[in-house]
């Protein structure tokens, strides 16, 4: 499928072929069009923030990817999953993103498992900057808070080392903008924080695996980055995307997991790549995940403000099925299993509200939910044929050199998963 994606006054010269018109920055008026990021550039510059040309640019190719990953359905690909997507995007500097399509590419694919096919051209978004009274924020890094336990412990230790001063940023999301607030709030005894939302309304089914949604997080960051006085002075600006290393690599629990069961947003190999593209666009942005040799339990026992997170813990957010149950924890998908998991590793009770709170039940109205089963049948291989040797089908990634602590993180990790597991009976 090809997407044309340009702000709302260059839409009408989508080239022939296009299958579907992508409005960037203002709401589509016209039958069959998708639109993204309707409120970002409002919610910018709204606070009189600057940022670098580029980073404008790569922010509008991170909101076509976006509707590109929600406006086209993995059920119409030929194996029911592989896409092949064609995205052509406005941009203010054509000449040198030309140059780095078939990084991007390989970035998308790695990170959806699609087939991606990019092309630029002229016309895309640069707000000019206000006539006076720029505002440069004095802070030297940025954050992202998604509402998160990982996000929430990174911007914690961010605030009591003392040495850095973190801007938040949020993904602005249904179920969690009020945690994002309170928590930015709360943390140091106020962060200042920016809130965007992608905005993406499509008029027809979305697709729901969502896997490009990690390069919109990153896009605002950078864009956040490069408003701040530090970079306006010619440094450097850390952005720090906090994420325990076991979650981080995702390991397949299963052999019938490995591809599209396992997401990749913050897969190092990724991370990685999306670093190689800001240095060749000069941005001096720098990404940092500074737990990526850490388990969630780990996270937890180590944060540098135990009193902070013993009383505000339970009220992030890990599930990956949150919608569903009514903005409440499963209690049973990986990513519910893994924070149960810190928490009975951390030593401290676990006060979340699990819709489904006995994971030995295995009856039919729990059957559907196969993670349980799945966490447990990865326990159970790793310790019966030993774990390098359950490893090695899962973790291909040469472009990281040495693997050697990736593997001994994610070891850790899977030790967490059994010890639940074990302590809740499930066999």
């Amino acid at each position: 499928m090809k997407l044309f994606c340009a702000p709302h006054d260059r839409i009408g010269g989508a080239p022939a072929g296009t299958d579907v018109p992508v409005v960037l920055y203002s709401q589509a008026d016209a039958p069959g069009m998708v639109s993204v990021g309707a409120t970002a550039l409002h919610r910018f510059t709204r606070h009189k923030f600057t940022a670098a040309p580029r980073a404008w640019d790569l922010l509008s190719i991170a909101l076509s990817v976006i509707a590109a990953d929600t406006a086209v359905s993995r059920d119409r690909s030929p194996d029911g999953w592989t896409r092949e997507i064609e995205l052509c995007v406005a941009v203010s500097d054509p000449e040198f993103w030309s140059t780095q399509t078939s990084g991007l590419e390989n970035q998308l694919r790695f990170l959806t498992t699609d087939i991606w096919s990019l092309e630029f051209v002229e016309g895309g978004i640069l707000p000019a900057p206000p006539k006076k009274g720029a505002v440069n924020p004095h802070q030297d890094c940025v954050c992202l808070l998604s509402g998160g336990l990982d996000s929430l412990i990174g911007a914690v230790d961010l605030a009591a080392d003392g040495s850095r001063k973190p801007y938040l940023v949020s993904q602005v999301s249904k179920g969690d903008k009020s945690r994002q607030a309170y928590f930015a709030t709360m943390i140091g005894g106020g962060l200042p924080r920016l809130e965007l939302n992608h905005n993406v309304k499509c008029p027809w089914t979305n697709e729901r695996s969502q896997r490009a949604r990690s390069i919109i997080f990153l896009a605002y960051g950078v864009l956040m980055a490069t408003a701040l006085k530090r970079y306006h002075e010619g440094g450097t600006v850390t952005l720090y995307v906090c994420e325990n290393g076991f979650i981080s690599i995702n390991p397949p629990l299963t052999t019938g997991r490995i591809g599209s069961l396992s997401t990749r947003t913050t897969h190092p190999v990724f991370i990685g790549q999306f670093q190689e593209l800001l240095d060749a666009a000069g941005l001096r942005v720098a990404i940092n995940n500074p737990y990526q040799f850490k388990t969630k339990g780990e996270m937890l026992k180590e944060c540098a403000d135990q009193t902070f997170l013993k009383k505000h813990a339970a009220n992030s957010t890990s599930c990956g099925r949150f919608g569903v149950f009514g903005y409440r924890h499963c209690g049973r998908c990986v990513p519910c299993l893994i924070r149960r998991a810190a928490f009975h590793r951390w030593g401290i009770t676990d006060t979340t509200s699990y819709y489904y709170d006995d994971l030995s039940k295995d009856d039919s109205e729990h059957a559907r939910f196969d993670d349980v089963r799945a966490a447990a049948v990865a326990v159970a291989e790793a310790k019966a044929d030993g774990f390098d040797r359950w490893i090695r089908p899962r973790f291909t990634a040469p472009a990281l050199g040495d693997t050697t602590p990736y593997k001994q993180v994610v070891r850790r990790g899977l030790d967490e998963l059994g010890a639940l597991l074990n302590a809740a009976g499930v066999k």
